[in-house]
């Protein structure tokens, strides 16, 4: 318990990770037969979760705008190509980064508009339709890109063919978000690349609520969509939708108010 203690230059989140690990290694030798002692799960508390920033419209209008006038990089040949469809993508079908920047030219079916998303989170596979708009801009990067490619190379490639780094994906998000004029708290404060994600999912949710859909109808589709793995996941944009957008937490509330979490943020998905 001694070894357990939080070292002063530990942050909560890492502190919690280390101490999970022994716990897991405790399990395992008492699972073989060996006398150990097993922490209590969430004993140590893993301090605040990340409150998602949510983008306002103009700020993703100006951010996209910012990916437009990106540059070639000798290190990423197509990154002026690469950049505007990558994060347009990120955010139009609530991808997460890594299931984007995966993606290979097979995976993209350019005739259906529809991304096959292979062993994502949890080994979670599914199909993700993009929206016509979003599906002529991939339609135009590929003849501009991939005309002569196999289906096996990665729709979006770094050097030597090799897909871009999720240090890449953030190192240029950066440049876009400060370009864009978009305030950042700096690493682990956000606004993050993950954000875009919550940005769809809260604005999808957004619309369906002033459109008068029947969310008990729409979640499910919304989770699939996202590749949750439980439902809970998937309310728990209900409550941020509600949080973000005040003129309509009365309509949500009162409609469902068995389905909307207590607010606490969640773990990145990269």
């Amino acid at each position: 318990m001694d070894w357990c203690t939080k070292r002063p230059y530990e942050k909560a989140e890492n502190f919690s990770s280390r101490i999970s690990t022994v716990r897991q290694l405790a399990i395992y030798m008492d699972n073989i037969g060996v006398d150990s002692y097993i922490i209590a799960k969430g004993y140590f508390k893993s301090g605040e979760k990340h409150v998602p920033y949510i983008y306002r419209t103009n700020e993703l209008k100006n951010f996209f705008q910012e990916t437009d006038k990106c540059h070639r990089n000798y290190q990423c040949p197509y990154r002026h190509l690469i950049m505007p469809i990558f994060f347009r993508l990120l955010y139009s079908c609530g991808l997460r980064a890594s299931e984007a920047r995966l993606l290979k030219v097979q995976d993209v079916d350019l005739t259906a508009n529809i991304l096959s998303i292979h062993q994502s989170k949890k080994d979670n596979s599914r199909l993700v339709p993009m929206t016509s708009e979003m599906g002529a801009k991939c339609q135009k990067y590929y003849h501009q890109v991939h005309q002569h490619s196999s289906g096996k190379r990665y729709f979006f490639p770094f050097v030597d063919d090799r897909p871009m780094t999720l240090g890449n994906v953030y190192k240029n998000f950066r440049k876009f978000l400060w370009r864009a004029r978009i305030s950042h708290g700096g690493r682990g404060f956000g606004p993050r690349v993950h954000d875009l994600r919550h940005t769809f999912a809260v604005h999808c949710l957004k619309k369906w609520v002033t459109e008068g859909k029947d969310l008990l109808a729409y979640l499910p589709i919304l989770r699939t969509y996202l590749g949750h793995d439980s439902f809970e996941e998937t309310a728990y944009y209900l409550r941020l939708t509600a949080d973000v957008f005040p003129t309509i937490t009365l309509k949500l509330e009162a409609a469902y108010p068995h389905l909307i979490p207590v607010l606490e943020g969640e773990d990145s998905e990269f």
